[in-house]
């Protein structure tokens, strides 16, 4: 049976399953900057019949909080001095959809927008159709496949803090990268997320373990580029929610402890507005003259994008030689030592970004790469011959080794300023510097342990 048209709704199907019974709670969604769903459950009869407007007030905190949603200084949306006004979620009504591990639920993500109208441009899902409309005005749209790794636990998340998320179960004991007998112990969790996901209206593909100790990767068929990061947050939110009602906790950081990190591998390629392919074409390597040039923007313009691809302080640690995540900015054919792995033939070639974690925000990371590969194709570059062998032994660019690098090449950015604008710049970097303060405030465990008696 296929459930997608009843996981996906109109406006009209969800009135009429409100009047059904069959709903009675809609969630608003929005996206901070750290790529997390925020928002309100909201009483389904009242939003679509008793409320002035579809339209939700929220607090413009939202957008400019860190992790802890910290009330913090420096941000020119919101702060004390402006009282810390509401701005509007606006629902985006094509992105509706059922939650079914939730009784009687759906969920529309939103726009945001000021009291007065204007898009709020901070707001990732704004920064994101920015650069949709710039592909527009080419006649291309994205398609796009976000593939995110995660570790499972059989801790609850309320254990797991009070113990410091120190000594906790992975849910496997060894490395079950490809293991059929190994990803079994813990199919029944990862099988009610794989039906509950299609049951949301997603299109599962499939799910693999991974080499670190209780590691999943689960990956989902292409879409356009705003619904594939809708899905991609309701995902995340989802597998996080299914854990906790079965006892378990998931964590998506890119690097919770000295072996393999958790990737977020994100496949791109370009259509025309019939259909198709933009990528595909008659050089050598069977790539159009436009793939070449946008290849050859997202090798120029990676590291002063960076900090969209890589926007927290533990992103950095994932950068290891040998760990199968990116050290060197180059590109090669089925090439995972690489930063860009260029996979597939004729309608279906395509780039693979290997450099986000699992902790990516996906809006903020698709909008980086489509404004550098448009600035490549602007530019006339080229991306050259695709590297052969272990990029991890090649002496060229690498990515940036600390956050603090990366605020420094995204402020210093031409093209993030020409692409996204000054106050989305200003924005993200006074976000990574909070980020980078509060680590700097912090002693940890591995300060203590080296320090304690033998300092």
């Amino acid at each position: 049976m296929n459930d997608a048209p009843m996981s996906r709704l109109t406006r009209e199907e969800l009135t009429r399953a409100v009047a059904d019974g069959a709903i009675d709670t809609v969630i608003v969604a929005v996206t901070d900057p750290q790529g997390r769903l925020q928002g309100k459950r909201m009483d389904a009869r009242f939003l679509l019949g008793e409320s002035d407007s579809d339209e939700v007030e929220g607090c413009a905190y939202v957008l400019a909080s860190d992790v802890d949603m910290r009330t913090l200084d420096g941000f020119a949306l919101t702060s004390w001095d402006r009282g810390y006004g509401d701005v509007v979620f606006a629902p985006d009504w094509r992105s509706l959809r059922r939650v079914p591990w939730h009784e009687a639920t759906a969920i529309v993500f939103c726009d945001v927008r000021a009291t007065s109208g204007e898009p709020i441009s901070v707001s990732p899902r704004q920064i994101l159709a920015h650069q949709v409309d710039r592909l527009a005005e080419r006649g291309w749209r994205g398609l796009t496949g976000t593939e995110l790794e995660f570790l499972v636990f059989r801790d609850t998340y309320e254990d797991a803090w009070s113990r410091g998320y120190r000594d906790l179960t992975p849910a496997n004991q060894y490395n079950v990268d490809y293991s059929l007998l190994g990803t079994s112990r813990i199919e029944p969790f990862l099988g009610r997320v794989r039906r509950s996901m299609r049951a949301a209206g997603m299109a599962v593909e499939s799910v693999k373990g991974e080499c670190n100790l209780g590691q999943h990767e689960m990956a989902f068929r292409y879409d356009e580029l705003i619904d594939k990061c809708d899905e991609h947050g309701l995902f995340k939110l989802g597998v996080k929610e299914i854990a906790a009602q079965e006892g378990l906790s998931v964590t998506f950081m890119a690097k919770f402890n000295e072996r393999e990190g958790n990737s977020c591998h994100i496949h791109l390629s370009l259509r025309d507005q019939e259909g198709r392919p933009v990528f595909a074409g008659g050089d050598p390597e069977g790539m159009s003259p436009v793939f070449s040039s946008f290849l050859g923007g997202l090798l120029a313009h990676a590291r002063e994008m960076s900090l969209l691809l890589a926007p927290n302080v533990n992103s950095y640690k994932r950068f290891v030689p040998g760990s199968f995540a990116p050290t060197a900015l180059v590109w090669g054919r089925d090439n995972r030592t690489c930063a860009f792995r260029v996979v597939g033939h004729g309608p279906s070639l395509r780039v693979e970004c290997r450099i986000p974690g699992g902790d990516v925000n996906p809006y903020l990371a698709e909008a980086a790469l489509v404004a550098a590969g448009l600035a490549g194709v602007d530019e006339g570059l080229a991306a050259g011959a695709p590297f052969e062998g272990n990029a991890y032994e090649a002496d060229l660019t690498h990515v940036p080794t600390t956050l603090a690098e990366a605020i420094d090449l995204f402020e210093g950015s031409d093209l993030a300023r020409s692409a996204f604008g000054e106050d989305v710049v200003a924005h993200y970097v006074r976000a990574g510097r909070v980020e980078v303060e509060a680590f700097n405030a912090a002693v940890t465990d591995w300060e203590r342990v080296r320090g304690f008696e033998r300092l």
